[in-house]
């Protein structure tokens, strides 16, 4: 079996049934993220168990694009979003108000909170336009991974099951779905979906956050034929740049950013995904509305 690779998305499949499954595992990527925020732990875990849910969710598309996982409420969380792209590059943030120290559940957390999912699927010719599809939900149960199979169930009528952990030093996640029936002789376990769910409902998070994944199969599987392939990296990925922010700018209008150069001197403009630092003075901001590019980006370490 392939050996242990950190950062990695590891798809198996169970030989003979109608059952495939995933595991990810964040260390380094997740680490990024935690450089750039300060989360209160229940706050922490919930955004690194939504971006390994966004990995493990990416993974069952079959073109190329984006995945946007949302969570939104009128409790202490107003906002939680982690954006996954089909190469498995992703950014994630979340906002809150108030103390969370004693919330306990993502009830608690999102108080009446909806689900969303969108999917943008890139245009395969140029005069093809990006296409989305968005699904959103109310919130299920009393866990990210019993909404997002709630989701998954009435979206994709595919019965699905998750299982997520993240800590102060990983985030990750493995997935379990059951495929349309095969009319092939190969095809032959019937009970293979019950059979595994109940194994992989044994796992503990000490384990998904610690061990590779040929040795978590293992320990849940080691009685099944199970096909394990190579793992596929996943990585920390910011999409800001200065070109996105002049865009953002020009949107807002001259009048606007004359204001506030006026008030402060300069535009000053912050990335909430991984704190990047752009700044735009009054050159800067006339050569936006005259329709020029800056030339000299002044992106900020």
């Amino acid at each position: 079996m392939p050996q242990f690779e950190s950062d990695s998305l590891s798809n198996f499949l169970f030989e003979n049934a109608d059952v495939r499954g995933e595991i990810v595992h964040l260390d380094a990527s997740w680490k990024k993220v935690l450089d750039r925020h300060e989360y209160p732990p229940v706050l922490r875990n919930l955004l690194g168990e939504m971006m390994a849910a966004a990995v493990l969710l990416i993974g069952t598309l079959k073109f190329k694009g984006k995945l946007t996982l949302q969570l939104k409420g009128d409790g202490p969380v107003t906002l939680g979003l982690v954006e996954c792209t089909s190469d498995r590059l992703l950014r994630g943030l979340i906002h809150w108000q108030g103390d969370v120290d004693q919330c306990v559940g993502l009830l608690a957390l999102l108080g009446k909170g909806v689900l969303a999912i969108t999917l943008e699927q890139e245009p395969q010719g140029k005069k093809e336009k990006v296409e989305r599809y968005q699904g959103i939900v109310e919130v299920m149960g009393d866990s990210l991974a019993q909404s997002l199979e709630h989701y998954l169930q009435n979206s994709e009528q595919l019965e699905t099951r998750l299982w997520l952990a993240a800590d102060v030093q990983a985030a990750s996640g493995m997935l379990l779905q059951r495929m349309p029936t095969q009319q092939t002789e190969n095809i032959v376990d019937e009970d293979a979906w019950p059979r595994m769910v109940h194994l992989a409902d044994t796992v503990k998070d000490a384990e998904l956050l610690s061990l590779p994944a040929n040795e978590i199969i293992h320990r849940l599987f080691h009685e099944e034929d199970v096909r394990l392939f190579s793992a596929l990296p996943v990585a920390f990925r910011c999409a800001c740049s200065r070109e996105r922010v002049q865009n953002t700018l020009r949107m807002l209008g001259e009048e606007e950013m004359q204001s506030v150069l006026l008030e402060q001197g300069l535009v000053s403009v912050d990335c909430e995904f991984c704190r990047q630092h752009y700044e735009f003075d009054a050159v800067d901001v006339a050569a936006l509305f005259a329709g020029v590019i800056a030339a000299a980006p002044k992106k900020l370490q």
